[in-house]
């Protein structure tokens, strides 16, 4: 046997090295890039398949999204998954709510399943377009002051059991003033007024039909123009709410303030309180205006006082058995309360 000399040794161990190099660099090279697979069934949540669901598979590094649609099993699958990279399945399905995994990371070669993917329906969003109209809220709420009775007979129109009403327009003013003026019980009121002031001769006109009339009429036009002067004129003038506004809580103390002040303190139409120039112009008005109808005897300044102190502490004496009497027996649209 020939001795192999050292130079040819080392060539032989050196070209021993670099295959072992080489065939061991590739098998690893290899191992590191051998692909996963990834794969799923789209269940919802009482464990039924979901077919037609769009499965997409992204990473947050440039690669493309994959996709792929469920059939009727539900199943999907993705091969080719490059190991070592982040990656999130996305799925989406007509009437159920989007479905994101966990990060998901592959060894190189790892076939992994997915697992907990339930689909919950989607939460249903209505959207509901309010639209606030103060002047359809307004006409609503005139509507209902019109079916406001004592006892379902008496009216009682000019009450608002709403602290936030909205303030009356210049033509529901004229409209509510006009229909308390020709309401039937409002004549019949002016009819037993009359026969009253007959039987204690005021003013004095005298006795018999012809004077009944006379206080017929006389009556009916202090009324009349008391309410379309307090009650549309000057409220649509001044900006006025001419209707009392019923407090209903708190204790009897402010009640009763509430209402011995209201002939004095209206509500503007900008929801402010302000002094009640309307009531008490309309009351001050309507006797100086007696004069030109009432016998003269009862003419002169104190006929103007005597009657705007009477109709003032007549306004008193309604707006107290509002508080405390009259909104106990009005009715309210068909209700009484």
């Amino acid at each position: 046997m020939s001795l192999i000399s050292p130079i040819r040794l080392l060539a032989v161990v050196a070209i021993a090295l670099a295959f072992s190099s080489s065939v061991f660099g590739q098998s690893a090279s290899g191992t590191e890039e051998r692909p996963g697979s990834l794969i799923g069934t789209v269940l919802d949540v009482n464990g039924d398949p979901v077919p037609n669901a769009t499965v997409n598979l992204e990473t947050s590094e440039n690669e493309s999204r994959r996709t792929v649609v469920t059939p009727e099993n539900g199943f999907f699958e993705f091969h080719d998954v490059k190991p070592g990279t982040l990656y999130q399945i996305n799925i989406t399905a007509k009437d159920f709510a989007d479905w994101t995994s966990p990060t998901i990371t592959l060894e190189p070669g790892q076939f992994k399943i997915v697992t907990g993917i339930q689909l919950r329906i989607e939460a249903e969003h209505t959207t509901v377009d309010v639209h606030y109209d103060p002047v359809e809220v307004a006409t609503e709420q005139f509507r209902a002051l019109g079916k406001q009775r004592v006892f379902g007979i008496i009216p009682n129109f000019y009450v608002s059991y709403d602290q936030n009403a909205e303030p009356l327009t210049p033509k529901m003013k004229f409209k509510l003033a006009l229909k308390v003026s020709v309401d039937p019980v409002t004549v019949a009121g002016v009819f037993l007024v009359s026969g009253a002031k007959q039987a204690a001769n005021s003013p004095n006109y005298g006795q018999g039909w012809d004077a009944y009339g006379k206080r017929f009429g006389a009556i009916a036009a202090d009324g009349f123009s008391d309410i379309m002067i307090g009650g549309a004129i000057l409220p649509s003038l001044l900006h006025q709410d001419p209707r009392y506004f019923y407090q209903g809580t708190g204790t009897t103390g402010s009640r009763v303030r509430h209402a011995i002040f209201s002939p004095f303190v209206a509500r503007g139409d900008n929801g402010k309180w302000q002094p009640n120039y309307s009531s008490l112009g309309g009351d001050l008005a309507s006797s100086a205006l007696a004069n030109l109808y009432y016998p003269r005897s009862n003419r002169g300044a104190g006929l103007v006082f005597g009657n705007f102190a009477i109709g003032t502490a007549e306004r008193v004496g309604a707006s107290l058995a509002q508080e405390f009497l009259l909104g106990k027996v009005t009715r309210r649209g068909g209700h009484m309360h």
